[in-house]
C-alpha cells in the first residue's frame, strides 16, 4: 500500500512538472512589462531625473533593494553612451544600464544587461506625454524570454513582480518631481 501511494505521488509530481513545461513551451518568446502614472510636473523636470543616472537614487526602486550596492559610471552620467554599472545583493543583481536613445523630453531608451541573478538583455523605455493634470510617464521593459524564463513565468507572475517595482518607482518619481523646487533667495 505504501508503494502504491508513492507511485501515485510520483505520477502526480511528474504530471505537474510536465504540465508546467507544456504551458511554458507555449508562452511567447518575448515579454513586456509596462506601467504608467500621471505626474503633476513638466516633462523637462521629470526627464532630468530619468536621463541622468546619478539622479536614479532619488526615485529608482532598485536603488533601495541594496543600499550597499557598488555603483560606477562610465563616461557622462547622461546622454547617449552613458553607462551605469551596478553590483548588488541577489535582490538588486549585477549588471549594466546604458542610454541608447534620447529624445528630450519625450523618450529615453536604456539597455539593461544583467549578469546576476540571471543573464538577460532587455530594453527599457520611458515615454512622457502631455496629460490632463501633468505628464503621463510610461515605464516599459521588453526582452527575449528563453525557455527557463518561460518556466519561471509559469510559476511566478513576472509582470506583477516587475510591475510592482515599476509602480513604486513611478510613485517615487512623482514624489521627487512634484515637490516644490527650492529657489535661492536674491542676494
Amino acid at each position: 500500500e505504501e508503494d502504491t501511494m508513492l507511485t501515485y505521488l510520483a505520477i502526480a509530481v511528474l504530471a505537474f512538472v510536465a504540465g508546467v513545461l507544456i504551458v511554458a513551451a507555449r508562452k511567447a518568446d518575448v515579454f513586456e512589462v509596462s506601467r504608467s502614472a500621471t505626474i503633476r510636473a513638466t516633462p523637462e523636470r521629470i526627464f532630468a531625473l530619468l536621463a541622468d543616472f546619478q539622479e536614479w537614487g532619488a526615485w529608482s526602486p532598485y536603488e533601495k533593494k541594496d543600499p550597499a550596492m557598488k555603483r560606477s559610471f562610465k563616461g557622462a552620467t547622461s546622454g547617449v553612451g552613458a553607462v551605469y554599472a551596478f553590483d548588488g545583493n541577489k535582490q538588486a543583481g549585477t549588471g549594466e544600464l546604458a542610454i541608447v536613445e534620447v529624445q528630450a523630453p519625450v523618450k529615453l531608451a536604456v539597455t539593461l544587461d544583467m549578469t546576476k541573478p540571471m543573464a538577460c538583455h532587455n530594453l527599457i523605455t520611458f515615454t512622457l506625454a502631455p496629460a490632463e493634470g501633468g505628464t503621463l510617464v510610461t515605464w516599459r521593459m521588453e526582452g527575449a524570454c528563453p525557455f527557463l524564463g518561460k518556466v519561471m513565468g509559469t510559476v511566478f507572475n513576472m509582470d506583477r513582480m516587475v510591475g510592482d517595482d515599476f509602480e513604486k518607482g513611478l510613485a517615487a518619481l512623482k514624489q521627487a518631481t512634484e515637490r516644490p523646487q527650492l529657489v535661492a533667495a536674491p542676494a
